[in-house]
């Protein structure tokens, strides 16, 4: 029998650690076309933190690190990705599960699969560009369950562990997404900044699987742990790009690093370069020379809608093999705060999981 009550991270509102409540709460109630899972593992992004610290507000100019102090309050409301978030809500936005019920009218052959669910969600389609994230605009997967529309989940058949397919959905698929706008292919020469974080090792991988040449860029204490992914090239976080590579000599940037060193990165474009990003975790204000992108011919490409090739190309990588997880750790799902402030050193290669308990 389903228990009516069930333990979960609920986020208060905007502010420090202390908007984390580790409580117990009701078990979803399904709604029409909807499944219920039963949380399996759930993975640690910068964007949890982003929105609790309210980082997505206009307000803010500072890096990711730089508004982790407890004391960041944004100056308004427009928080959230879309909106104002919808504070107290369940966040967690990676989610391997278990589907353990079903509305009415959902597939039965789906009860008792292990999937992945497509975070991203195109509620109108994809024609259209509007989205909704869970963990962001709705409860998430930091909970012992969770529920989602039937046509977000994802059956997997790999001998992955539940923490190790807990790390793929939202940085894999934000890279995914992002080598997929960008058009990467064969023969690319491809700069992937951050590379040692989650987005960014995902990047390198999926990047290689496309048959690019793939430079990345992290931490040189780092690079050890990187070498199995395949890069080939790994440079220094503060090297001098400029003097190694030579202007005007990679195809693609993948960069969801931003801040100070943004201009850098147009200048090592090609003529008909692209620059694509999801994210800006060194800062979101960049100087831009318009005439390193005009005169050049170079496209700059936004991403945060997931197009809809990107989540079904994933679960057939991860079933012919072709990608490997990269787990730095997992943490009971009662020790979010633990393990979003060893996040925030950025001394990991990889993602964090959490695991909820499932006790009784």
């Amino acid at each position: 029998m389903m228990a009516k009550m069930m333990k979960a991270v609920v986020t208060t509102g905007n502010g420090g650690y202390e908007r984390l409540e580790y409580k117990d709460v009701p078990v979803p109630e399904l709604n029409a076309g909807e499944v219920l899972l039963k949380v399996l593992a759930a993975g640690i992004n910068n964007t949890e933190i982003n929105t609790r610290l309210g980082w997505y507000s206009s307000s803010v100019t500072e890096s990711t690190s730089a508004a982790s102090d407890d004391g960041l309050t944004p100056e308004s409301s427009d928080g959230g990705w879309n909106k104002e978030t919808p504070f107290p809500f369940i966040q967690g936005t990676d989610c391997c599960g278990e589907v353990v019920g079903l509305a009415a009218g959902v597939d039965k052959g789906l009860l008792g699969k292990r999937v992945l669910v497509r975070a991203c969600m195109r509620e109108h389609g994809y024609d259209n560009l509007d989205n909704i994230w869970m963990g962001s605009d709705f409860d998430g997967a930091f909970a012992e369950y969770v529920k989602v529309p039937a046509t977000e989940v994802f059956s997997v058949d790999c001998d992955w562990s539940d923490a190790q397919l807990g790390t793929i959905p939202c940085a894999y698929g934000t890279s995914e997404n992002m080598l997929h706008r960008a058009d990467v292919k064969a023969g690319d020469v491809v700069l992937v900044t951050g590379a040692s974080g989650g987005v960014g090792s995902a990047t390198v991988q999926l990047a290689k699987r496309r048959g690019a040449t793939v430079i990345a860029v992290a931490g040189a204490d780092k690079h050890p742990q990187m070498q199995p992914l395949g890069a080939d090239q790994l440079l220094a976080r503060d090297a001098d790009l400029l003097a190694l590579l030579g202007e005007q000599s990679v195809d693609v940037i993948v960069d969801n690093v931003a801040g100070a060193g943004f201009p850098t990165m147009l200048k090592l474009l090609k003529r008909g370069g692209r620059l694509v990003s999801s994210g800006a975790i060194a800062g979101p204000v960049v100087d831009l020379d318009m005439r390193d992108m005009y005169l050049k011919d170079v496209r700059l490409i936004g991403t945060t809608a997931w197009d809809e090739p990107v989540f079904p190309n994933l679960i057939a990588y991860i079933e012919n093999g072709d990608i490997q997880p990269l787990l730095a750790a997992a943490f009971p799902l009662a020790e979010i705060v633990a393990a979003q402030q060893l996040f925030l050193t950025k001394q990991h290669v990889g993602k964090f999981v959490l695991l909820p308990a499932h006790e009784g």
